[in-house]
């Protein structure tokens, strides 16, 4: 192969990598204090990387008013993985016993604070549900979808 043929095939191989590279999708969910995500619904790739930080703009105390984002499996049924949450107060209100049935999770943010969290979208597209594990806060309805697809 000449010189300039090489060069040719090397330029051409080099443009076309951003093509192939997955891009990167990144959201910020605020907490909100009537119990809501401002983000209710995420779109991402298969295999994409996703990045979530998790705000609380909240002013009222830590203990009446603490968000956490936890994106649960499909296999993982929400109302159970809250219940069990409820009795880990030492860990945030996340089980540990449960992990397994999780994607992605930020601690817990109180007012004025925030979390971020980077994670692989899944390979099966489908729509994955994220809760809130602070006590009252899934029951209330703070919930959403992250659809792959």
């Amino acid at each position: 192969m000449s010189p300039r043929a090489l060069f040719v095939a090397v330029f051409i191989g080099l443009s076309l990598l951003p093509l192939a590279a997955q891009a990167d999708a990144s959201f910020t969910i605020v907490g909100q204090n009537d119990l809501r995500y401002s983000k209710d619904h995420l779109r991402v790739a298969p295999g994409e990387s996703v990045t979530i930080k998790l705000v609380n703009k909240s002013h009222l105390p830590a203990s009446a008013m603490a968000h956490n984002w936890v994106l649960l499996k499909h296999s993982a049924d929400p109302g159970a993985f809250d219940d069990a949450a409820q009795s880990a107060p030492a860990n945030d209100y996340f089980p540990q016993a449960r992990a397994d049935q999780t994607i992605a999770h930020t601690g817990m943010v109180a007012g004025g604070e925030s979390d971020t969290v980077t994670f692989t979208a899944p390979e099966e597209p489908g729509d994955y549900i994220y809760i809130c594990t602070f006590p009252g806060h899934f029951a209330a309805g703070m919930k959403g979808v992250l659809t792959v697809q």
